[in-house]
């Protein structure tokens, strides 16, 4: 078997030790992955009008709001600066 082989069969078997509880002793990961739908409709947006005034590419909208896909950390911040002050973020989109 390969190096690399061999190194991930031993993660899988530390991530199974893991999630049974029988170690803490790994490195996790976690992306907060904010409610894209709940972001959008707080501001009374369509898919469309949210698309265009924040630079979303619509179909990647959708798939984030579908759950077919998760954004990533980057779009992840992005959103979550959105929600958080959506009139500043769509004003420095449009300085340029």
């Amino acid at each position: 078997m390969s190096k690399f082989g061999q190194d991930l069969l031993e993660s899988l078997g530390q991530a199974v030790a893991y999630a049974k509880g029988e170690t803490t002793d790994v490195r996790v990961t976690v992306i907060q992955v904010p409610d894209v739908r709940a972001i959008r409709e707080n501001l009374h947006l369509s898919q469309s009008e949210f698309s265009d005034a924040y630079g979303i590419p619509l179909g990647t909208l959708k798939a984030w709001e579908q759950g077919r896909r998760n954004p990533d950390r980057t779009a992840s911040s992005y959103l979550r600066a959105i929600a958080g002050a959506p009139s500043d973020v769509r004003n420095a989109l449009h300085l340029a």
